[in-house]
């Protein structure tokens, strides 16, 4: 896939973001992180304007034959046992996403609808050609869901936590945010600051270029640690941040916390996107247990970031109501699937329709939470 064109491509969508650039794609399969041998094999589907090879780019997208369903964060295990209970294989499946990364954006990149509706049901014929048992593209932008729904694909909602900045005259500083906020959130964040203050917790903020080769690495352990506290392996290799500091440097953003002495004590990686005015949280560590510092690194320091540099939105990644009380608010993301059963598409049709009713109903009580204040105080 020529990284020109896809990316061209991909700057035409109504939500692209960085994760969804050339380099961020091409870094995964170099790097060891996403290749056949860790379950995803990559499958480019393009659509050209003519038969020549040199003809333009309508259409494309990048999905995986997957052999598990880890790194998706949108759960299908259930779907699988399912089907090996009744004599079939679910694996491999196709899957539209980027790898480990939970965000919302266009998976579909198209010059037009026609085009987008085209890929929709390429992705189909493939999943028939190649008997797979399904295809499923993940955190779809609008348009991407209406066209999937459309063309009979199955929708499956699911929840984020996200922050806006106020419109339309924004948040002038963290005080004025503070403000905006009802009296008791207001004053466990401002108790939650002043732990991690008492620690005598000071904070680095480095962004692009000056990310050093040390920071890295530090934070590389300390993404580490997170995974080792869960007992899990990582799927982020070392090299794929080596790439992300050589390839697409304007889009990192490192908060490292700090001992009065210097010592640096945790990490905390953000993603930004200067142009569309939007920051990603996507992941943190610690070497060792201070109260609130997860809260400090991960929200506050970065949404202070944000408001000072006029930012738009800030995502949080996937689940964690704990999100509303520091300004996070629900939103609902959606995920599309095609199964080639067609008793097994109708018993998920059944259930996609009740957990949908049940993540409405969630979203409401969510709503109702609402942390920020409604009339002066």
């Amino acid at each position: 896939m020529d990284a020109a064109a896809w990316d061209a491509l991909l700057a035409r969508q109504s939500r692209p973001t960085p994760f969804m650039r050339h380099a961020y794609l091409a870094a995964l399969q170099a790097s060891g992180s996403a290749t056949p041998s860790t379950g995803w094999t990559p499958c480019w589907l393009t659509l050209h304007r003519g038969e020549a090879a040199e003809a333009p780019l309508a259409a494309a997208t990048l999905t995986w034959l997957k052999t598990h369903s880890y790194g998706e964060y949108v759960f299908d295990w259930a779907w699988a046992e399912a089907y090996q209970r009744h004599g079939l294989a679910y694996y491999p499946k196709l899957l539209g996403a980027v790898p480990f990364t939970p965000v919302p954006g266009s998976r579909l990149l198209a010059e037009d609808a026609p085009s987008r509706r085209a890929l929709l049901e390429a992705l189909r014929e493939l999943t028939r050609r190649q008997q797979l048992s399904s295809a499923h593209l993940l955190f779809l932008d609008e348009a991407e869901q209406a066209d999937a729904r459309a063309a009979g694909w199955l929708l499956r909602s699911g929840v984020q936590f996200h922050w806006t900045n106020r419109q339309p005259t924004p948040y002038a500083d963290w005080p004025d945010f503070l403000a905006s906020l009802q009296r008791e959130k207001r004053k466990k964040i401002q108790q939650e600051r002043r732990r991690v203050q008492a620690a005598g917790i000071t904070f680095r903020m480095r962004e692009g270029a000056a990310i050093t080769e040390a920071d890295w690495d530090f934070f590389h352990h300390c993404y580490q640690l997170t995974y080792a506290a869960h007992r899990s392996t990582p799927y982020l290799t070392r090299d794929f941040f080596t790439r992300m500091a050589q390839t697409l440097p304007e889009h990192w953003l490192m908060f490292i916390p700090q001992r009065p002495e210097g010592t640096p004590v945790a990490a905390s990686l953000v993603a930004i996107d200067r142009a569309q005015g939007t920051a990603w949280g996507r992941y943190w560590g610690a070497t060792e247990p201070i109260d609130c510092l997860h809260f400090e690194a991960c929200y506050y320091q970065p949404l202070q970031w944000c408001i000072a540099q006029g930012f738009a939105r800030f995502e949080g990644g996937a689940q964690g109501e704990h999100k509303m009380a520091r300004g996070l608010l629900p939103v609902p993301t959606a995920s599309a699937h095609w199964l080639a059963h067609p008793q097994f598409a109708r018993a998920v049709e059944d259930f996609l329709a009740r957990e949908g009713q049940g993540v409405e109903a969630y979203l409401d009580e969510l709503r109702e939470r609402d942390p920020f204040r409604r009339t002066p105080e």
